[in-house]
Parts: C-alpha cells; structure tokens; sequence
C-alpha cells in the first residue's frame, strides 16, 4: 500500500499516481452462503473502517490457496464443519491465531493445535422424537442403542459429514469395539435405510415411520420459521436434551483460520477477534440458528429455541483425527446398506 506522505515531489508534480490511497482491508475466503456473512462483514467494516474483500467458494477453498501459493491474497479462511477446517491445518496452509481476546473468550477444546483455527459458532447434533408418542425430556446418545427403539429410529446416511464427526466423538471416547457394537445397535433400531437429509427424519416423525431421530439443531430453527410444509414437521417433533452419558452435547463447528501467507496478518485477527463479540455473535450466529461460543452472549437465537447446551469436552482435534477409522467402522458393519 502506497502512502501519501511516502510520495517523492516529482511523482506529485507529474501526477504519476492518478488512484487514491487505498483504505486497510482484509480478504476473506469461505465457504459459507453470503446471507449469512453480509451483515456482520458489514457491521465490521463499519466499527473498524477495514474493508472486508469476501471471496464466496462452494468448494476447493483449500485447493485454490494452495494453487495461488506464497502470492495468495487470502487472509482469513471461514469454514463450517471441524474436517474441513482440520485439513487446511494439515495441508500447511494456515499459521496460528495469536490473540488474548480469542484464548479468553474460546475454549481450548474447541480451537485447533496451536491455536491454528477458532470456533466461531456451535452446531449441536441432537436427538428429537416424536412430540405426541414418546414422553421424555432428556437422553443420551448411548440410549439410542437401546433396542426399545428398534423400528423407531430414523437418520440420515452414516457416510455423510455430520454423522462421520459424531461416530468420530463417539470413537474418540470410547474405542473402536465399543463404537463398533454401537454402530451396529444403532442399525438394527433403525425404521429405514439411513439417507435423505436432517429435515427428513422431522417430516417421517411427523408421517409415523420413526419416533426418534438425530438431527443438527439449525435444521430446528430453520423448520421453525418455514413458510411451507416444513413447518408441520417442525410442530410434530421435540427436542431433547442431549448428551453423552458422562459428558456433554456433541457439537460441531464453524471455524476460522489465518492463511499461512496473509498479506493482512493484523487485519485477520482484528476480523476473528471481532466475530467473537456479542454483537457479531449474534448478528452471524442468529442467521443460521447457531450456537455463539462467547458464553456473554445468552440470548442467541438457538439459545432462546432450544435452550443452552454445554458442548462435550472431547476436543474437536481428537474428532477430525478419529474421522476416518470412524467412516471405515460405518462401512464395516453395512450401516448404510
């Protein structure tokens, strides 16, 4: 960047720069949809005076940083899901996150080795059932195992990213010959073939094929203000509280991480340390019923849906690391099949 008190009298006198100065930016790279990063991009730009450059991908985010290498314009990477955002670490794209405002706000188990990424926002995966045939408030994930569920259970594919990181948590805590009997429970209570997505497990409670299920909580929300038919769903299920039988919820995460040649470093973390505070908690966080992870904020859209959750304290690194022993185990015992 070119500053004017930098410039030489001749380059003046000539007028060799005819572009202004150019404000402090930031360069964004995510994989999240724009109605959901607009506003609080906005509200950034507005209380720094930074400007936010987002470059919106639906996939290759990585491959893209990657291929741009040392010249890489990108300076933040946004990401939903605890894999992608571990695989960026472990493809030597991304540098720690130094910040006192991020060490006191995150807990460690929900940022990464080193703090090379930050959680933003929590998504939970929780059991709902059916809000006129089963009457209880609270389970554990270990009660789906339960063979009083047989021919009750509904849930999509074991292969697709949200189950993989929760038999990942559950192999993480327990070991593969217990995660493998688990699985296999999990199968034999099952009222279909796992597939579909997490809003049609609501839509076959509500039609009596299954009477339990497991779902991410933003899905809840998200059926909660439908306009269609997706809101009779909504109204025939209920939430449970969810844990592990010694532990908390299993959640799973949107995250940030500073890319390794950011030509913006103080601008990245000034972006991270701002999506962190109240207000930006929620303004992204409420958009997508999500989780906040700063604990001052206790009104959040989900929050007020579904209650408070205290998310396991199994770190998220442990669970991206557990991913694929976990897919092998789902393939192992047919569960998709």
């Amino acid at each position: 960047m070119i500053h004017s008190t930098h410039l030489s009298a001749l380059a003046l006198a000539t007028g060799l720069l005819a572009t202004p100065v150019m404000a402090q930016s930031v360069n964004l790279y995510t994989t999240r949809e724009p109605g959901l990063l607009n506003p609080v991009l906005a509200a950034f730009t507005q209380d720094t005076g930074i400007k936010v450059n987002a470059v919106f991908l639906k996939d290759g985010l990585q491959e893209r940083i990657k291929a741009e290498g040392a010249n890489s314009p990108a300076d933040v990477m946004l990401v939903v899901d605890v894999g992608e955002i571990n695989a960026a670490v472990d493809a030597g794209i991304t540098q720690p996150v130094k910040s006192a405002a991020v060490d006191k706000i995150v807990p460690a188990q929900l940022r990464g080795p080193d703090d090379s990424w930050i959680t933003l926002t929590k998504r939970a995966r929780i059991v709902i059932v059916s809000k006129d045939r089963v009457q209880q408030d609270a389970i554990t994930y270990e009660d789906l195992a339960d063979p009083k569920w047989k021919g009750k259970f509904c849930i999509r594919a074991g292969q697709h990213p949200y189950n993989n990181a929760f038999f990942a948590a559950y192999l993480a805590r327990n070991g593969a010959e217990k995660t493998e009997g688990y699985l296999k429970a999990l199968k034999a209570n099952t009222a279909r073939k796992p597939g579909g997505g997490d809003r049609d497990v609501a839509r076959d409670i509500l039609s009596g094929q299954c009477d339990i299920a497991l779902i991410n909580t933003y899905y809840i929300g998200l059926m909660s203000q439908a306009k269609n038919e997706q809101k009779g769903w909504y109204d025939a299920i209920k939430p449970l509280k969810t844990s592990f039988a010694d532990g908390g919820t299993h959640v799973n995460v949107s995250a940030a991480a500073i890319a390794k040649n950011a030509p913006n470093k103080d601008n990245a973390v000034k972006l991270i340390e701002y999506m962190l505070t109240p207000k930006a908690q929620e303004l992204y966080g409420d958009g997508n019923f999500e989780f906040p992870v700063n604990a001052d904020v206790k009104e959040s859209a989900a929050v007020k849906l579904l209650g408070a959750i205290t998310p396991d304290k199994t770190p998220l690194t442990d669970i991206a690391r557990n991913r694929k022993a976990a897919a092998d185990l789902v393939d192992k015992v047919g569960f998709d099949n």
